[in-house]
């Protein structure tokens, strides 16, 4: 059995995810490079999980390794974290009365080797006028955030429904990771 288990990620928001499932963890970040020319949305999230597990295993060998990655993909375009405020409104008005997809790929990582598994969640948002749009843009929450929003704030006024895992949306799919730790025997 791995050691500890380390998050390979610098996220708030899987680290709240993780302690809300009562997982006892370090978080060591990965500094995997990102820049892949990788169109298909699910060989994106499962690379760049895989990459960020790899990276941070080289000097954690004998721990159980989680890394994650999560995009929007709308209308056949990948929508990663914003560079800025006008790359956060030209998502949002993409995102407006459109479904998107949210897909995050999950790396675990141990000494038994490493398996990348993909969550899809759809979500639909309903119609947001300009001064929403500017509304949420002002609070600043979209910075760091795939598709420029998080469910979990503000934005959750947004949403009309989800089909699919509500964890993932956030940043990690909860029972997806607890089904890969208890098959690894982690947990």
């Amino acid at each position: 059995m791995a050691k500890e288990i380390i998050l390979a990620s610098a996220s708030p928001r899987r680290k709240e995810l993780l302690e809300q499932i009562g997982i006892e963890f370090r978080i060591v970040p990965s500094n995997a490079e990102e820049n892949i020319e990788i169109k298909d949305p699910v060989e994106l999230v499962s690379e760049l999980s895989r990459l960020k597990a790899d990276d941070v295993w080289q000097n954690n060998k004998e721990n159980c390794i989680i890394a994650a990655d999560t995009i929007v993909f709308a209308q056949g375009e990948i929508l990663g974290k914003p560079s800025n405020r006008t790359d956060g409104e030209k998502m949002l008005k993409m995102l407006s009365g459109n479904k998107h997809t949210v897909y995050t790929g999950v790396t675990v990582q141990d000494k038994n080797g490493a398996v990348t598994r993909v969550s899809a969640t759809d979500v639909y948002f309903k119609v947001l006028s300009q001064k929403a749009i500017d509304e949420y843009l002002n609070k600043n929450e979209y910075t760091d955030k795939a598709g420029a929003y998080g469910i979990q704030g503000y934005a959750a006024r947004f949403v009309e429904k989800i089909c699919g895992c509500y964890s993932n949306v956030v940043g990690l799919p909860l029972s997806l990771l607890d089904d890969m730790l208890s098959e690894k025997g982690i947990i």
